[in-house]
């Protein structure tokens, strides 16, 4: 299947990838599939794919959550990139089209601008939205490790 057919699979379709290589078979190995596993279990186990209810939470430790992705990402490169390169480049992809806008926003407001209740609210429900693509992201990182999504397994149906 092609890259561009498996990322519409799983959910992913706003990805933008030039032509060529949306147009390349996706194949994945092994490798590919232990880094996956270990980017899931990061991905599943954080806010980054869990609800923050209104009740619930904080936003500068949820934000802070999010901006760790940057170095678990970095991490499971460093040990399985130059073997799991299928992996490499959706997590790659991932990190500059998804998480980096959304963190870039962010962060400025870190020290400050969660004091207003309008600016907390704003950012939960573009963390919702992006919990929302990052919940496809488990799902394709489930798939590649070759494992059953339980992202969302304490849900009620």
């Amino acid at each position: 299947m092609k890259w561009l057919d498996k990322l519409k699979n799983w959910g992913l379709k706003e990805l933008k990838l030039n032509l060529r290589f949306a147009q390349l078979e996706f194949t994945y190995d092994e490798n590919d599939s232990i880094a996956a596993w270990e980017m899931y279990v990061e991905l599943i186990t954080r806010i980054t794919t869990q609800s923050l209810p209104i009740e619930h939470g904080d936003e500068r430790a949820a934000l802070n959550s999010v901006y760790s992705l940057f170095d678990s990402t970095r991490d499971v490169l460093k040990r399985h990139g130059r073997s799991g390169q299928s992996f490499s480049k959706l997590a790659i992809i991932i990190l500059n089209q998804v998480v980096r806008p959304f963190t870039a926003k962010w962060h400025k407001l870190l020290d400050y601008g969660f004091e207003d209740s309008d600016v907390c609210e704003s950012f939960r429900k573009e963390l919702a939205a992006l919990q929302s693509v990052l919940s496809n992201y488990a799902v394709a990182l489930a798939d590649i490790a070759g494992v059953e999504d339980i992202t969302h397994i304490e849900q009620s149906q």
